[in-house]
């Protein structure tokens, strides 16, 4: 699959929030006559690389699905506004280790408003973040509907050695419609005789698969999460989009491939979201 470009979507949201700080260790060279060192200015924290996290191998990402409490809109109008302040608070808390993005579901899901995903280099902070976002009003209000976990991962057929041309397809096209305003989560798992072929054989099948996706990297992206032995499924397959119409046609051309045979889990869920600062998530179902 090809990878997503990062994207700035939550990056205004821990604009925001209160910069925290950590106790600053470099000592200021001593000044004449003083028996102790000055201790400088405390430094922030560094933010993690958004960028790196996004297209570096290796790193995990946690889906998570949520519906709010109806006793949520129980809480004062006061309380219910200064949700959003805590929740940034805890992504600014966590922000040198794991970067989040939010999405907006109510109105397309049936069992969710909202869901996340969290990338980190490593999975204790994933979890780190989460208990402290769980511990906000927001959070504490809100019931895990999914989750999921996967990581990313090097091509595994279509790369340059095994199959040139269409290395050369995926790379050479790139996403050029308006800024996607939606983004698709949809969870994949493959039956025992997929594991059971050849590697010669799933690249054939591999191939046969990413031919008729190739019209459609110029308005759909793609990013591809390895499950299998961390999560009950095997890969969870995320896009973004600004035309449903041709995400729709994708899926569509993806349903008549022979590959499709193999899956025993095509979504439930398949989660569709408008991609959001996470301030704006908590607002709008604070309101």
């Amino acid at each position: 699959m090809r990878k997503i470009h990062a994207r700035s979507t939550v990056a205004a949201a821990i604009a925001l929030a209160a910069i925290a700080v950590a106790p600053g260790a470099a000592w200021a060279q001593q000044a004449p006559m003083m028996d102790k060192p000055a201790m400088a200015a405390p430094m922030a924290p560094m933010m993690a690389d958004r960028a790196k996290l996004l297209t570096t191998p290796g790193v995990f990402g946690n889906f998570s699905t949520y519906k709010i409490r109806p006793d949520y809109y129980k809480l004062s109008a006061a309380e219910r506004k200064g949700a959003a302040a805590e929740v940034l608070a805890a992504v600014d808390k966590h922000k040198d280790k794991i970067i989040v993005d939010a999405y907006l579901t109510r109105g397309f899901e049936t069992h969710s408003d909202y869901f996340l995903r969290v990338h980190s280099a490593d999975m204790a902070a994933t979890q780190a973040f989460l208990i402290d976002f769980r511990a906000t009003r927001f959070g504490m209000y809100s019931d895990v509907t999914e989750n999921l976990v996967g990581i990313t991962k090097a091509l595994n057929y279509i790369t340059k050695d095994k199959s040139m041309d269409l290395n050369a397809g995926l790379s050479g096209a790139s996403y050029t419609g308006d800024a996607p305003r939606y983004a698709i989560m949809i969870p994949v798992k493959k039956d025992a005789a997929w594991w059971n072929m050849s590697d010669e054989q799933r690249l054939k099948e591999m191939e046969i698969h990413t031919q008729p996706t190739l019209q459609y990297l110029v308005n759909v992206k793609r990013k591809l999460y390895h499950s299998t032995g961390i999560d009950d499924t095997d890969f969870i397959t995320y896009f973004e989009t600004n035309d449903l119409g041709a995400f729709n046609n994708l899926l569509i051309s993806l349903a008549r491939v022979p590959e499709n045979k193999h899956h025993v889990r095509w979504g439930s869920p398949t989660v569709l979201g408008t991609i959001q600062t996470f301030e704006n998530v908590v607002k709008s179902l604070s309101n």
